[in-house]
């Protein structure tokens, strides 16, 4: 299976051509804004690397948040566009999964805790369990909690002993439950393959998941500078 995967949730720019487990061409960039300028160029330039057209394509892999809210709409309007016009299946991945798979291919077992920065006064959290042939399974559903919540939740999953991951682990130095650390800046777009290989668009559409409400908020009184003043 040959799929086209690419990452703009996070703190990076990534792209990848995946055939079958192996990674044919691969652009990454470290970057907090900007993926919407780089992103089509990234992928106009792993194309030229593989030497594969879209009808050797099978799918296109996205990830679908939680993250930068800019950048999921770069990732996801780019999907979506690319399914318009080539007719590829689009697959959506969680970022919280991906974090958790590259922790699980790293050879972590047992509980693994996802966190990701949500660059404000939380964190993007969500459980895992890695078996001993490395399959993953979610312990609880995702939630945005403070640092100082962490603790707590962990209790109430009945996790006492964890690894955890992301972008966020010097976050959580120092709670006594998390034994293991395994950062990572991003995503890793063939991780992202993998998991999209196994399912369908049906099974993991490729639709936003939002947490918490975006920061932006509607202005008062319509974003006038002043209220409206009657006039006789």
């Amino acid at each position: 299976m040959r799929i086209l995967a690419f990452d703009t949730a996070g703190n990076g720019c990534s792209v990848c051509l995946w055939q079958d487990g192996q990674t044919l061409a691969l652009r990454t960039l470290p970057m907090s804004h900007g993926q919407a300028e780089q992103l089509i160029p990234m992928i106009a330039a792993v194309r030229e690397d593989s030497g594969l057209s879209w009808q050797d394509l099978d799918a296109i892999a996205v990830t679908i948040g939680p993250g930068s809210f800019t950048g999921l709409r770069v990732g996801l309007a780019a999907a979506q566009g690319l399914t318009l016009a080539t007719g590829l299946p689009v697959i959506g991945i969680t970022t919280l999964e991906a974090y958790a798979r590259q922790a699980a291919n790293a050879g972590h077992r047992g509980a693994i805790l996802v966190a990701v920065d949500a660059r404000r006064d939380d964190l993007y959290l969500q459980p895992f369990h890695a078996d001993d042939t490395g399959g993953l399974r979610p312990l609880a559903a995702p939630l945005a909690a403070p640092v100082e919540q962490v603790a707590t939740l962990l209790a109430d999953w009945g996790i006492t002993t964890a690894t955890v991951t992301g972008d966020a682990t010097a976050l959580l130095d120092g709670i006594a439950a998390l034994t293991a650390s395994h950062p990572q800046a991003a995503v890793d777009p063939a991780c992202l393959a993998g998991l999209a290989a196994g399912r369908s668009a049906a099974e993991a559409p490729a639709i936003p998941l939002y947490i918490r409400p975006p920061d932006a908020a509607i202005p008062h009184n319509g974003g006038q500078l002043r209220p409206d003043v009657p006039h006789d």
